[in-house]
């Protein structure tokens, strides 16, 4: 899984709104923003106060500061607001600043055109994986993913790579986080596969999602830590079930993923 020099204790899904550092009103500035996050084009003030809890009132106040910065554009033909180009320009900037995508890109491009799969860089975000890089060797089957894209934590190869990463600790607290936000039922399933991953990281350097998020496509992910442990993200490459078959997966695809990680580790000193 790559070595840390400290453990990774400061990711966690819930957000401690009582500590006396943090700013009520950038969070509620933030949670506006989220609301954008499944794809709708426009909202107005009462989608957003329904989807916030928060008081008409307050997001009305949110929404103008929001649209002055050019985080939010408002309509006025639709009375309502779209995300803002300064979005655009705060991703583009993310994007830049972060030499390990840079590094990685090639490398991925390569596994994935050989492997006639998709290889996804991937980190961490509010209990969900977002895709900060995808690339997709295979044109007659596509996952219809972008970098942005959220996907599951627990069922996907990627996110289960990262919770096998993290300390036992943050781990459990994590596991936790995920019970809570699991339909009744489901979570005895989720966990198993989660501690199945962990195990097959420690055994193999890689873990696996089988079917578990999507029935088409089998998965294998690997944890990329830093090496000052403050960041963990993960690789992954997802195909079709009749290409990533288990022993390929073992013996070919598995290993050359986690030559991928150690490659990126090497040429940026796993600073990042």
């Amino acid at each position: 899984m790559g070595s840390t020099k400290r453990q990774i204790d400061t990711y966690s899904l819930s957000i401690d709104e009582s500590h006396p550092q943090y700013v009520s009103a950038i969070g509620r500035g933030a949670a506006i923003l989220r609301c954008f996050e499944h794809g709708e084009r426009h909202l107005g003030n009462r989608e957003i106060a329904r989807r916030t809890g928060l008081p008409k009132a307050t997001v009305s106040r949110l929404t103008y500061t929001l649209s002055c910065l050019g985080l939010l554009s408002y309509s006025q033909a639709r009375e309502k607001y779209a995300l803002g180009t300064a979005v655009l320009t705060l991703a583009h900037c993310f994007l830049r600043g972060n030499e390990v995508l840079e590094i990685a890109r090639p490398l991925m491009r390569e596994l994935a055109e050989s492997t006639r799969a998709a290889v996804m860089l991937g980190e961490a975000e509010r209990g969900r994986m977002v895709l900060l890089d995808i690339v997709e060797g295979d044109p007659s089957f596509e996952l219809n993913l972008a970098p942005g894209a959220r996907v599951p934590h627990g069922s996907t190869a990627l996110g289960r790579a990262d919770l096998a990463a993290r300390p036992q600790p943050v781990f459990d607290r994590l596991m936790h986080e995920l019970e809570r936000e699991c339909e009744p039922g489901y979570f005895p399933r989720l966990k198993a596969g989660i501690l199945r991953a962990r195990e097959d990281c420690r055994h193999y350097g890689f873990c696996f999602s089988m079917g578990d998020w999507n029935p088409d496509v089998f998965a294998v992910g690997v944890p990329l830590v830093s090496a000052d442990g403050d960041r963990v993200l993960a690789l992954n490459c997802s195909g079709r079930v009749s290409l990533m078959t288990r022993e390929r997966i073992l013996d070919e695809i598995g290993p050359r993923l986690v030559a991928l990680r150690d490659r990126v580790l090497a040429v940026t000193g796993g600073r990042f």
